[in-house]
């Protein structure tokens, strides 16, 4: 009963999510031309069909809600951030709308029914939330779809669970009774039954799903409940809590007859990370390569004229899960020995630099070959930036969790660097940027890491 009706509340709120672009470009058009364009058949002479950019909307705005949990619930009732992940998921699905407006000239379309539709989508996405939210805690307040619970436990644990479900904002739940184990205390309210009472209770509307709330140290005693709870025709769920410091994110792999639980999961495993980030990296940095080739072919000459040596600086970085690879980046300083190259930061007045090269350095301009090491494989155009490995091994011993940022493909740009912790900075900081940044990574975010990027790129901090 419990995940039935999670994913009922699912359901509902992304079949109203999905209707929403409709319904703010029925609301685009009508403030713009006074037209119905959703029921009128015969539009005024001279206007465009929105249908078309209305399908591609929907089908983006569909991408870009599920990356970032628009109908996830929970989110509902999170702290903070909710407006963040709204405004990350319009500003990706506009992105791509106005991307493709531009490619494809064989229609027009007002420019600014589509800048009212997504004032329009925000409002009603924002409005919808709300208005969802107060529908579930009216349900909550009313009662009649309470789901009954019969808990196995007495103890403190057990009465923590039941508080939390008592006071639980998504489901309506009452705990109808507490079923005790052997030497086991009683720190609960409510009516207490024996093991062997248990198939005492009726099949009918009494109990809608079984919870088992034991500390760890119990947990072997779940084998032995579980066959006394068969009669009850009931779901029958565990609680799961391995101490402080392990999550877990409904992640089972079966494997050779074996179940294993992530007690670490990464976002890096995820469909998503694998192959819609991949897609993404691979299309945005062909476009980039394409676009700034008559540049870097400017720059790649201008480096051979101004200084001796070659026109590519390579040097070892480590990546995702600690796998060292060469990257790139265009040569900005004069050839010196390599022992000095890893080990040496740039200074603000480094004497090594060209004066072609401070000027690379100073608009990032050094990077773009890096686009090349997202093709192979090697980088991400967002992630943790790549540290050298000497480095990597003295920050393992001062800052902890350190190696955590290893745990995404390393980028090009990244929420430490766009918020100024790159160069000679904060290591401590930037690692709790890039933490941020793994525990709440989506496309969405990565759009607007690097619209943050492109405006700030001639103004970097610390780019020297």
């Amino acid at each position: 009963m419990i995940r039935t009706r999670l994913s009922f509340a699912r359901l509902y709120l992304k079949i109203l999510t999905l209707l929403l672009p409709a319904c703010a470009y029925f609301i685009a058009v009508r403030v713009r031309f006074g037209f119905n364009f959703l029921f009128s058949r015969t539009p005024p002479a001279g206007l465009p069909s929105y249908w078309s950019v209305l399908l591609l909307t929907t089908i983006v705005w569909a991408i870009a809600a599920e990356e970032s949990g628009l109908w996830n619930v929970k989110q509902l009732y999170a702290p903070g951030g909710k407006s963040r992940r709204l405004l990350e998921a319009l500003a990706f699905t506009y992105a791509v709308v106005m991307a493709a407006g531009f490619l494809y000239r064989q229609a027009s379309y007002s420019r600014l029914v589509v800048g009212i539709s997504a004032v329009a989508l925000f409002a009603l996405a924002s409005l919808t939330r709300v208005l969802f939210r107060v529908f579930l805690e009216f349900l909550r307040k009313d009662g009649r779809n309470e789901v009954k619970i019969l808990m196995v436990g007495t103890d403190s644990f057990a009465r923590r669970v039941s508080t939390s479900l008592l006071h639980g904002e998504v489901l309506p739940c009452r705990v109808v009774g507490f079923v005790r184990l052997p030497d086991q205390e009683v720190e609960v309210d409510g009516p207490v039954y024996e093991l062997d009472q248990i198939p005492t209770f009726s099949n009918g509307n009494s109990i809608h799903d079984v919870i088992i709330a034991l500390p760890a140290a119990r947990l072997k005693d779940v084998r032995r409940i579980a066959p006394l709870l068969e009669s009850l025709c009931v779901p029958t769920r565990v609680v799961i809590d391995l101490g402080e410091g392990v999550e877990l994110r409904d992640r089972l792999i079966d494997l050779g007859g074996f179940h294993m639980l992530d007690l670490r999961p990464t976002l890096a495993e995820t469909g998503s990370y694998l192959f819609q980030k991949r897609i993404f990296d691979v299309g945005f940095s062909f476009l980039i390569l394409l676009v700034t080739l008559p540049v870097a072919l400017m720059i790649a000459l201008a480096i051979k004229l101004g200084s001796r040596g070659p026109i590519f600086f390579v040097q070892n970085r480590v990546g995702l899960n600690g796998r060292v690879f060469p990257m790139l980046k265009f040569r900005t300083m004069n050839v010196g020995s390599r022992e000095e190259e890893d080990t040496r930061w740039t200074s603000a007045q480094d004497p090594r630099r060209t004066v072609f090269g401070a000027f690379l350095r100073r608009t990032n301009l050094d990077e773009l070959p890096q686009f090349l090491n997202v093709l192979r494989g090697d980088m991400s155009i967002v992630g943790p930036r790549p540290e050298r490995p000497y480095f990597v091994e003295r920050f393992l011993e001062k800052i902890d969790r350190y190696n955590s940022r290893h745990m995404f493909k390393a980028g090009i740009t990244g929420w430490a660097q766009v918020n100024g912790w790159r160069g000679d900075s904060s290591i401590a900081k930037r690692v709790e940027y890039d933490l941020y940044y793994l525990r709440n990574w989506s496309l969405t975010f990565d759009l607007q890491i690097i619209t943050m990027t492109l405006l700030r790129m001639f103004n970097s901090r610390n780019a020297y």
